[in-house]
């Protein structure tokens, strides 16, 4: 996977050392960064929020179950990827677990394919969700460097309002607007004035 170099890990929490070890040491073969944890208490310890990969987690652990380990890191802001692993597999249990945006439920004993599938799966969900933060990231720069008028006349033209309309409502001339839209076009690396359009709309300018 390209991931592998770019700091992305594989986070397994699992009471059984011998269970967490030969995962660990699967993965690790197959080129994944990992990490191994007994409970979910030493995962939350050990957790920081720059954390990127997917998380392999039993659902039965001592204290905290693997349900409650997802719903605290969602809680602290984790976006991180689960796929959920257990002995003692039940349709309640999955249902909570998919519930909890899940990407498996595997039932041991499991095929080393589909636990490399899920996590592939989970991995390639982390990778879209690091993709549009930048991207989010990238776009709010981008508006903090508007001028004021800028950013009502990008507003205006967000909702759909012509040259002459948006000078309306500003009580500037359609002219000057113009000259705000091609400022707008530059500093935002737009290329036409639909490509305005849909950046106001996606930065939910008012």
């Amino acid at each position: 996977m390209s991931e592998h170099g770019q700091g992305f890990s594989v986070f397994i929490v699992d009471d059984d050392g011998a269970v967490r070890d030969s995962m660990a040491l699967m993965l690790s073969l197959l080129g994944f960064s990992t990490a191994v944890f007994e409970d979910a208490e030493a995962c939350l310890s050990a957790w920081r929020a720059d954390w990127v990969g997917c998380l392999v987690v039993d659902l039965r652990l001592p204290g905290m179950s693997g349900l409650d380990l997802q719903s605290e890191l969602r809680r602290r802001g984790s976006h991180l990827p689960f796929v959920v692993i257990t002995a003692h597999g039940d349709v309640s249990s999955a249902r909570a677990a998919f519930q909890s945006e899940a990407v498996d439920f595997l039932e041991k004993p499991f095929e080393q394919a589909s636990l490399c599938q899920a996590i592939e799966r989970g991995m390639q969900m982390e990778k879209r969700r690091i993709e549009v933060a930048y991207a989010d990231a990238d776009q709010a720069g981008k508006l903090t460097n508007l001028t004021l008028r800028e950013r009502e006349v990008l507003a205006l033209a967000g909702k759909g309002l012509h040259a002459k309309e948006i000078a309306e409502k500003l009580g500037i001339s359609p002219r000057t607007v113009e000259v705000h839209k091609a400022r707008l076009m530059e500093k935002l690396g737009a290329r036409n004035v639909s490509e305005l359009v849909r950046f106001a709309i996606q930065s939910k300018l008012e």
